[in-house]
């Protein structure tokens, strides 16, 4: 099967300053590939080179056959985009925001209202089709930006933090809306802050830390190798105490908000929780390792 999307060593440079090393990966068709990472670990320029509107230093993008920097036009056509800014037309119906967007890709008349409709009916907004935009809700507002995306029958969707901002609910219908796009067919590219959402939605997560990727899996396969099955979050006991425990049972540990974070080992955790039980913690709490984890492991701090 032919990738939907192939990224190879993009590097991007500002003067002295280098944001981006080396990121090469591979989207399928069907898939939905997470690039997580903190606040300046270079996602949004690279998600820029993704797509075109950020020039590479060195590397090339290509989507199936076309390659981004070089034939720009022809590139954009087969992808879609959802930023985190909603940037509807105030000005403009909910149907008409997608009419005036498919002119842009030459579908005018009654192909862009039949269009139109058969998005509205996907994203669930049928109903709201005469509304003006500033009666929607941000969880309607994000289903018409996706739906705006759709509009050219893109073979890649990029969705930059789609769902910041929207109440539980909203997030897990935009959620259902995501799976769809997988489950015909679309490369889905998707950055976000939420580890549940990552978890939820992606296949294989690529992990940026100051512009390089410094892990990359499946969620699953990233949280047994990096940490493990569960860890310990204790309050009151010393870090010296902490870490002669995790020294002698070959984990790690690491301060985690107000205390410190521990990784129970699969051979003897039983062990470790007990000698953590018997330094007499002012809290202890015991929970299934996450992506979170993960981050705190190799980066020595969280996502957020």
């Amino acid at each position: 099967m032919a990738e939907a999307l192939v990224a190879y060593d993009l590097w991007k440079q500002y003067g002295d300053r280098t944001v981006v090393q080396g990121v090469s990966f591979t989207l399928n068709p069907g898939e939905v590939v997470g690039l997580l990472g903190p606040n300046g670990a270079g996602k949004t320029t690279t998600v820029g080179m993704l797509y075109g509107a950020v020039l590479p230093t060195r590397g090339f993008v290509k989507l199936g056959a076309v390659q981004v920097q070089s034939d720009g036009r022809q590139a954009r056509a087969q992808m879609g985009i959802v930023t985190q800014e909603d940037n509807l037309d105030p000005d403009f119906s909910v149907l008409e925001n997608l009419l005036h967007f498919a002119h842009h890709y030459r579908i005018r008349g009654n192909a862009a209202r039949q269009r139109a409709g058969e998005l509205l009916a996907q994203v669930s907004l049928e109903n709201y089709a005469a509304h003006q935009i500033d009666e929607l809700s941000g969880g309607l507002k994000r289903r018409l930006v996706l739906a705006r995306a759709l509009i050219n029958r893109p073979q890649v969707v990029f969705l930059d933090e789609p769902t910041t901002g929207l109440d539980p609910d909203a997030r897990q219908e935009f959620w259902k809306l995501v799976t769809n796009l997988k489950q015909h067919g679309c490369g889905v590219l998707l950055t976000t802050h939420y580890m549940d959402e990552a978890q939820r939605l992606c296949d294989r997560l690529l992990l940026l830390q100051q512009g390089q990727v410094i892990d990359q899996g499946t969620p699953a396969e990233l949280i047994e190798r990096t940490v493990g099955q569960e860890v310990a979050e204790v309050e009151g006991i010393s870090e010296a105490t902490l870490q002669a425990i995790a020294n002698q049972a070959h984990s790690w540990c690491r301060s985690f908000g107000s205390g410190y974070l521990l990784a129970l080992p699969a051979t003897n955790h039983q062990s470790v929780w007990e000698q953590l039980t018997a330094a007499q913690p002012d809290r202890l709490t015991r929970r299934r390792a996450n992506l979170e984890d993960v981050f705190l492991r190799l980066t020595g701090s969280s996502l957020a």
